[in-house]
């Protein structure tokens, strides 16, 4: 089962909230939709299924026409954000209620419910009530009603988001071995760009109802089409420093100069816009080649075993996504590192003109 969208649109009340989308899902993939908060996740998801209707375009599934074609005539199943469990049954009633209104055989009903919930750990649960479970618990039994129809589509709409750290990590390993031993498209909406990562497979970046790019996931986050779309793969955001190119040296607004490496002179003279990860940003120099900057600490943010370094100085604002615990003063200099191997180039329009060939790492 193939799933085809040709240039939909969805307009709502004269609000576009998608516009021009084009993307081919193939059977068996695993794909991420990744975007903030109102890009049209949903709202695409939604005519994935058939639960709206584009404003123009077409919905195709195995080359069929399905555009017009409710949610009901389409073999589709959807995993929300919220647990949504019918509180009044059992956890094997849950999951077998769609093959129940499908009036499937009870013995094939038994033996598909017990093997979906192997496969969730939630076996030694089915007799209970959802209310009596833990909300990963809770999430497994929504997931396994979705997974027992053996439907073609399997959408899920940010469903870890409400679970903690380590239930979110064992979810995404448990998510990619169920979808390994199945054929059906499996699509999954996120807000974090490590989650995308973390998960594989195939991401489609969203900005405000419109397509940035969509291919294998390490493509899109190591060779961002534009700048726009690298902003949305970074978590925190991609920096971006306005420079130019010499035919011996690179200068980032005006005053920060360093010899053009062999990447990087490729490039004709002229303005760019440089794009520098978080991540590639460190406290002490790893390569005989990094360029060192002197900044003034804006704010440090600790995160679990991580640190976000915001910092400034006279001609421009960077991030640092260091490893480990990291005390610094507000208004205190430091000096930061990063390697001109991995620096991205776009020109002033924002389109990327250098893809660094040293992309080892996030």
């Amino acid at each position: 089962m193939s799933l085809i969208l040709e240039h939909i649109d969805r307009v709502v009340g004269g609000e576009t909230h998608i516009e021009g989308v084009s993307l081919e899902l193939e059977p068996g993939s695993f794909n991420v939709l990744l975007g903030r908060t109102l890009s049209g996740k949903t709202t695409l998801m939604r005519l994935m299924a058939g639960l709206d209707t584009p404003t123009r375009g077409r919905v195709l599934m195995d080359g069929e026409d399905v555009t017009g074609r409710s949610v009901r005539k389409r073999n589709v199943s959807m995993v929300y954000q919220q647990f949504i469990n019918y509180p009044s049954l059992s956890v094997y009633d849950n999951i077998a209620s769609p093959l129940k209104l499908a009036r499937v055989e009870k013995r094939e009903i038994d033996r598909r419910v017990r093997e979906i919930a192997e496969m969730l750990h939630i076996e030694a649960f089915l007799d209970r009530l959802p209310l009596e479970l833990s909300g990963g618990q809770q999430q497994r039994t929504a997931m396994g009603r979705a997974l027992v129809k053996d439907a073609d589509i399997v959408l899920f709409d940010e469903p870890l988001v409400n679970l903690d750290y380590k239930l979110r990590e064992e979810f995404r390993e448990e998510l990619r071995a169920v979808f390994s031993e199945r054929n059906c498209i499996a699509v999954y909406a996120t807000t974090e760009p490590a989650e995308a990562l973390a998960l594989g497979g195939n991401t489609a970046v969203l900005h405000q109802g419109r397509l940035l790019q969509y291919g294998r996931t390490e493509d899109v986050y190591h060779r961002p089409r534009d700048i726009l779309t690298a902003e949305m793969f970074s978590e925190p955001p991609i920096n971006i420093v306005d420079g130019t190119v010499s035919a011996t040296q690179v200068t980032f607004d005006s005053r920060l100069h360093f010899p053009i490496n062999d990447d990087l002179r490729s490039l004709p003279p002229g303005e760019y816009r440089f794009g520098v990860r978080a991540s590639h940003i460190s406290l002490t120099p790893r390569a005989e080649d990094d360029i060192e900057v002197q900044m003034i600490v804006d704010l440090a943010e600790i995160s679990g075993s991580e640190t976000f370094l915001h910092v400034h100085n006279e001609r421009f604002h960077m991030t640092a996504h260091l490893d480990g615990v990291h005390a610094f003063s507000v208004d205190a200099p430091v000096t930061l590192y990063f390697p001109a191997r991995k620096v991205y180039a776009f020109d002033r329009q924002g389109a990327v003109v250098h893809i660094p060939s040293h992309l080892g790492g996030l």
